[in-house]
């Protein structure tokens, strides 16, 4: 069976492409820094996949070195790993960049960047035995510039750019900074407190793009689900 790392698969997006796979036949590896709710998506989980299905959880904080490297060992136990998917991220506070706390912004880049970075370090050659495919989830605000999105957006702006230098350098992987767009979700509530995001899509609804960039494996670059998604079924 193919094996797939998910980070930030306790809910949201990560959660909803870990049940796409697992329906799909593959092996999961899953992190979450929240355990009761990685315990409940894990369930779901193998409640989704087939008998002999795998689904490994490792609670944990990816800005933790520690935790990576227990992340890693764990995919070892299943063999090559073929998807690398790096959801987790933190969005941090959301001042004006002339009032941005850096230690803040130290953490967001920690979890948006480095952590990613880590990880591909230490699955690379994993990755590589297999031709695998690393997903670094991006977003709107890496292209865009919105008010008070400045240290969000800049640790997705850096994640792009890093994506974009690994695919030059090493043509035996997929590497794709993926855009999923506007989604319904704890995240995307907090940057919006108070506020009815009722009318944003649900994370599920995103899946099918993130599907199609791993079952069809396009030349690597940064590709926004909306544009996917119009050409599922063409």
């Amino acid at each position: 069976m193919p094996v797939a790392l998910i980070t930030g698969a306790s809910r949201g997006f990560g959660r909803a492409a870990g049940l796409a796979l697992v329906a799909r036949g593959w092996d999961l590896v899953v992190d979450g820094r929240d355990s009761t709710a990685l315990d409940r998506a894990v369930a779901e989980l193998r409640s989704r996949g087939g008998p002999h299905t795998q689904v490994l959880a490792v609670p944990g904080d990816v800005a933790d070195p520690a935790h990576r490297e227990v992340l890693a060992r764990v995919v070892g136990t299943l063999g090559p790993i073929d998807l690398l998917v790096n959801n987790a991220s933190a969005l941090g506070p959301m001042p004006s960049l002339g009032d941005y706390p850096l230690d803040r912004l130290e953490s967001v880049f920690a979890v948006n960047v480095l952590a990613p970075l880590g990880l591909i370090q230490l699955l690379l050659p994993s990755l590589t035995a297999g031709g695998g495919v690393v997903v670094n989830v991006s977003s709107d605000a890496a292209v865009e510039a919105y008010p008070q999105w400045g240290g969000y957006g800049a640790s997705k702006a850096a994640l792009d750019q890093l994506s974009a230098v690994l695919a030059v350098e090493r043509s035996d992987l997929r590497v794709y900074a993926f855009d999923p767009g506007d989604m319904r979700t704890a995240m995307h509530q907090e940057a919006f407190p108070g506020e009815d995001i009722s009318d944003r899509p649900g994370p599920e609804t995103v899946v099918p793009a993130l599907l199609r960039l791993v079952e069809e494996r396009p030349p690597s670059g940064r590709y926004r689900a909306s544009e996917l998604l119009a050409g599922v079924g063409a």
